[in-house]
Parts: structure tokens; sequence; C-alpha cells
């Protein structure tokens, strides 16, 4: 696993969240104290003293508002400041490493082990993404990254490739 990876797997059992169908934003926000809002401006995250609020747009879907706490959770978790008083780069490394923890967050790998994955075809991502919540698109670039990282995807392209014939 990728700290990423362990770090999520970590952040899940100690709130008890084991299964895909316990991923619930509603109640890891409870766990963590953060406040949950819905209006109509893009997500973000702020923070006040120690608090740390969500601010949700009310008009996504509940697979995007889903994978946008877990963009947004990023934020709350491991940066600090205000992102319009930093310089653009170090905003720009900011919002890829929460792209990052997002696809780890929504899709864990650690419960993506559990399921037999062997490919990414229609089905299958589409089984994902009703067993993860999130959209079509973004489990099929999360299986992809998944399968690829754990070298399933070259097994399954080049089934020979190591043998000696």
């Amino acid at each position: 696993y990728t700290h990423t990876e362990d770090y999520v797997k970590n952040f899940y059992e100690k709130i008890g969240i084991t299964k895909p169908q316990e991923l619930n934003f509603q109640m890891i926000a409870e766990q963590l104290g953060i406040y949950v809002f819905y209006w109509s401006d893009a997500s973000q995250a702020l923070f006040t003293g120690n608090k740390g609020f969500l601010l949700l747009n009310e008009s996504l879907t509940s697979q995007q508002q889903w994978q946008e706490f877990c963009h947004e959770l990023a934020h709350v978790l491991f940066h600090v400041g205000n992102q319009s008083k930093i310089p653009s780069s170090f905003r720009e490394y900011q919002e890829a490493k929460a792209n990052i923890f997002m696809s780890h967050a929504a899709i864990p790998t650690f419960m993506l082990d559990r399921l037999s994955i062997y490919d990414f075809d229609f089905m299958t991502v589409y089984e994902v993404q009703k067993l993860f919540n999130v959209e079509y698109e973004f489990a099929l670039e999360r299986l992809q990254h998944y399968l690829t990282q754990h070298k399933l995807y070259a097994k399954l392209e080049y089934p020979n490739r190591f043998s000696k014939e």
C-alpha cells in the first residue's frame, strides 16, 4: 500500500468503517466533528478556529457530493490556511493531493482488495460505481489505477509475457 492507502485504511478503521455500505459522508463528518452545509456555490472547505466546515453544492447528485466530500475532507485533514493567499503552485499541489486522497477515500484500496476484480469492463465498473456510490467515469479511473498499480492489468494484458516459451 502507498502512504495514502495506509492512511485511508487506518482512518476508516478508527471510525468503524470497514465495508463500502458504511461509507457515508454525514456519518464521517459527525465522527470527526466537521459540519456539513449545502449551498448553491462550488463545494469548499472552511476553517474557523478548531472547527472544520464543508460546504457542498446542493445541486450535485449524491454521487458527486460523496466525491466532493472526499476531496474537501482532504483539505480539512491535511491543509491549513486560506488558499487564496498562497502561491498558485502550492494551491495546485494541494488540489492534486486532495484529488489523490478523494480517489482513495471514495473507493478505498483495502475494500477493493476484498472484491474479485480483474478488469475494468463495463459491468465491473458499473458494479463498483453502485457499490461505492460514485460516478461511472470516477469508478473507471479508479479501477484503471488500482489494477495498474497492483500489476493485475499487465498480467491480464500479457498473460504469457513471462513464460519461457
